[in-house]
């Protein structure tokens, strides 16, 4: 019996060295692969577009500080390749490093009262110094669509190390890989049904499990690895391994990326780098590695702040920490960054530097050598265009709600309100700079979490904003020799028309078959007509119209009267570089998110450049600006007045299925779009869709230091503005004291004046109160309480094109809603005193 057993045994032992070498040799050889080069692969990283400071802006020095520390500053010389900073008793001192992002000229900053008082550098006194450029994020990786900032074992605090082994694992510097005496514990409550907090897996297990087999429980794979955890051991420090787990381990999400690691977490979390957090922070993401998902403490609160706090009573037991600092930190709210993804980290616009950089640059090569892009977003504008988007889309949502309400029969005599099903409304905004082309801020989608598709870059019909080009190449006749010129006091005929063009008609209408005969041109533009656009687009040639659209980058255009109301499509994107045409003084800008690309040195590889192409005379881009002012002071956009924004500004709203609001001031300019992905009609015009969440960005933009300084809209040489006699639309005297002032391009203002006029301008029109320029409201006067301007027609298909047909490119613009909203009352035509 001890000859059978000792065979036994030797067979067992001999059967369990083979198999047990095997699997050594095995995973020692993947292990060494997988660590003889970079663990990490190095990723490329974003930055925003410098923040600037300027002498009189109101700004204490601990926020300067907190910039740039953000920016990857130290307080001390030789802490940070990229700068450093020391705070004084009136202000802050700036030390660029070798690394920064600027020549490395240092600067002092003086603040007195909160407020920036002088800034001296080298070369004297400066009027603003631009500060580092923030990191928004690193360069994704595409395929696993996580974000991860590599650390050292030295730069995690030793806070952040505490509540890790506290919780995970107590005995990880004295234990070979595997904790034998925790596991036959972890294993006995399983059997038991117990519950259990810390497992049986060590920090070195959970790194083998994460680097090398798959989460799946079982027997095999607990085995495999215990045998990799001890060889990691074997073959790395314990400082190492820790490193290691830091830089790996999934600690949540965000948007739809996995947050890899602690310091991609405390970013996430608390928008903050990791040697800042705190106690209470540091017990946070240290409990989050349980179950990231089940605790998430923007989804679940009261989970994260429990498990937070059994973190801190384990660091009491270890001694990590004392009982009245621990009672402190349990008494700390969740501080947490804002959820907001897009406020932050800007994904919809991060996808597109991505795509806008590896078409120049290989991907591979952008990661391995870490290069740093450099791009446009503006963060403090980017968090302005997120509020104003969340804010925007809950009153859509109400408003859509609104029209899904419905009273159903569900019995006899029986009814009930139910909310009849239907998409989510999506939207887009992007703010740019309208002199440079720099994409400022940019929101893609309400939920990028939830859908990745840029509605940006998305393809829609652009409705009523793609009317001021049919006013465009009307204004143009008044410099391109062609007759006849037309001019913003031009006579425009608003009547339900029939247009044909081919073998096929179209029957546009207004809106409630509504039509004012006789109007100008810039009344038309102003209330948004649509038969007197469609006109005044027939009698320039509606090739005119398409060539001076393609010029300004809208290229699906086609010369049909449907293009006039705006059938064809574009993006927000495209239609923010077209309407640069109109804020810079006729040269159309192409959008650029990216300004240069640069080596870790801070050596420039590439730049980026915006394209620049002359597209309009600035006199008709003014006439154009001019008009457009009249669209928010007294038209369809008036509501932005009344929700608070009163700088100058100019704009168009534009309705089809979709809601649309562009507009600018002399600074920034912005495109805000609303619709449904299944191109299905929101039924709700773009001024309340679109223009609410404009005027909300707009407001909070233009209350920021940088783009505060909005200014009049600036005249070019060979443009007069006169002074017009609301009746005739003829030069004003002291016999005709109702006036509007109109810009016109030089000589082609009228010659008349308001007594001498005929026609429809004289004896009659006073008697019969017709022709004059309805919507010119005088300077200063506005709609009474509950009265606003119209907003954008919808249009209608009359009888004889239902049977006819009309151009099957222009469905969004031709079909009206089922049930369609009624827009707000309209103001009181001014064919006498104007609205009062």
């Amino acid at each position: 019996m001890v000859r059978a057993g000792l065979i036994v045994f030797l067979t067992i032992a001999v059967v369990f060295t083979s198999v047990f070498s095997y699997y050594y040799l095995k995973y020692d050889h993947v292990i060494d692969q997988k660590f003889k080069g970079q663990v990490f692969s190095n990723s490329a990283k974003i930055y925003a577009i410098p923040e600037t400071v300027q002498v009189g802006e109101k700004i204490e020095a601990r926020e300067i500080a907190a910039r740039l520390r953000r920016a990857g500053y130290a307080e001390r010389d030789g802490q940070s390749f990229m700068g450093s900073y020391r705070l004084l008793n009136n202000g802050i001192e700036i030390k660029p490093g070798p690394d920064s992002y600027h020549s490395p000229e240092p600067a002092t900053i003086r603040v007195r009262g909160g407020k920036v008082e002088a800034i001296r550098g080298q070369s004297g006194e400066l009027a603003a110094y631009e500060l580092e450029p923030q990191m928004i994020t690193a360069l994704f990786d595409a395929e696993q669509r996580s974000k991860r900032q590599l650390v050292k074992y030295d730069e995690i605090p030793k806070v952040l190390v505490d509540a890790v082994l506290a919780i995970e694992d107590r005995r990880f510097f004295q234990h070979g890989g595997v904790n034998f005496m925790r596991l036959a514990e972890a294993a006995w409550i399983d059997l038991t049904h117990q519950r259990h907090e810390q497992g049986g897996s060590t920090i070195t297990m959970q790194l083998s499990r994460a680097f090398f087999l798959t989460p799946e429980k079982t027997v095999k794979r607990k085995i495999a690895e215990m045998l990799i955890a001890m060889e990691l051991e074997q073959k790395f420090t314990k400082q190492q391994i820790f490193e290691f787990y830091a830089n790996r381990v999934d600690v949540g999400q965000r948007g739809s990326f996995t947050i890899s690691g602690f310091a991609a977490a405390s970013q996430a979390y608390f928008n903050k780098d990791l040697k800042d957090i705190t106690l209470p922070e540091a017990a946070l993401i240290a409990g989050l590695v349980q179950a990231p998902s089940y605790l998430s403490p923007y989804r679940h609160p009261e989970r994260a702040l429990e498990r937070r706090n059994v973190v801190l009573d384990s660091m009491v037991e270890t001694h990590a920490a004392t009982k009245a600092d621990v009672e402190k930190a349990k008494a700390t709210p969740l501080k947490l960054a804002p959820p907001n993804v897009e406020a932050s980290d800007a994904p919809y616009f991060v996808d597109l530097v991505r795509d806008t950089v590896i078409g120049k640059l290989n991907e591979r090569e952008l990661n391995d050598q870490s290069y740093r892009i450099y791009t446009t977003l503006d963060p403090e504008l980017q968090r302005v265009a997120a509020q104003a988007v969340e804010t925007g889309m809950k009153l859509v949502d109400d408003q859509v709600t609104k029209l899904r309400t419905k009273r159903v029969k569900v019995g006899k005599k029986k009814f009930e309100t139910q909310v009849m099903p239907g998409p989510q409304a999506q939207v887009a905004l992007v703010a740019m700079d309208p002199h440079t082309g720099e994409v400022l801020a940019l929101v893609g989608g309400r939920n990028y979490g939830l859908s990745q598709l840029n509605h940006a870059s998305a393809r829609r019909p652009t409705g009523s904003v793609f009317k001021p080009f049919v006013y465009a190449a009307a204004m143009n006749t008044a410099i391109d020799g062609t007759t006849p010129i037309f001019t913003p006091a031009s006579m425009v005929e608003d009547q339900p028309t029939t247009f044909s063009y081919g073998d096929q008609i179209y029957e546009p209408r207004n809106y409630k078959e509504e039509y004012h005969g006789q109007v100008t041109a810039r009344y038309a533009l102003a209330t948004s007509l649509n038969n007197a656009t469609v006109k005044l687009a027939e009698e320039v040639g509606y090739d005119k119209v398409a060539d001076l659209a393609k010029a300004a980058g809208i290229t699906s255009v086609k010369a049909t009267p449907a293009m006039a109301l705006g059938a064809y499509d574009a993006t927000p994107l495209d239609m923010a570089a077209a309407y640069t045409v109109f804020a810079n003084s006729g040269v159309r800008l192409s959008p650029i998110m990216v300004n240069s690309v640069r080596n870790a040195r801070g050596d420039v590889i590439t730049d980026f450049k915006s394209d620049k192409r002359q597209v309009l005379d600035p006199r008709i881009a003014f006439l154009m600006t001019n008009m457009m002012e009249g669209v928010l002071n007294f038209g369809t956009a008036f509501p932005v007045r009344t929700r608070g924004f009163n700088a100058p500004a100019a704009g168009k709203t534009g309705s089809s299925h979709d809601g649309w609001f562009a507009g600018y001031t002399s600074n920034l300019l912005c495109i805000v779009w609303v619709g449904y992905d299944d191109y299905s009609d929101i039924r709700l015009s773009g001024a309340q869709t679109a223009l609410p969440i404009w005027a909300e960005f707009m407001k909070k933009a233009v209350a920021s230091p940088r783009y505060s300084d909005v200014k009049p809209f600036s005249q070019p040489t060979g443009v007069v503005d006169v002074q017009l006699d609301k009746l005739t639309n003829l030069l004003a005297n002291a016999s005709c004291p109702e006036t509007y002032t109109a810009a016109f391009i030089a000589g082609t203002e009228p010659n008349q004046t308001c007594d001498q006029g005929t026609g429809v301008g004289g004896f009659f029109s006073r008697m019969l109160g017709i022709g004059g320029d309805k919507a010119a409201a005088p300077p200063g006067v506005v709609p009474p309480p509950g009265v606003a301007p119209a907003e954008d027609p919808q249009k209608k298909k009359g009888f004889f094109g239902k049977i006819v047909g009309v151009f099957k490119d222009d469905k969004p613009s031709n079909n009206p809603p089922s049930n369609p909203t009624p827009p707000p009352p309209k103001p009181p035509e001014n064919g006498g005193n104007g609205p009062q």
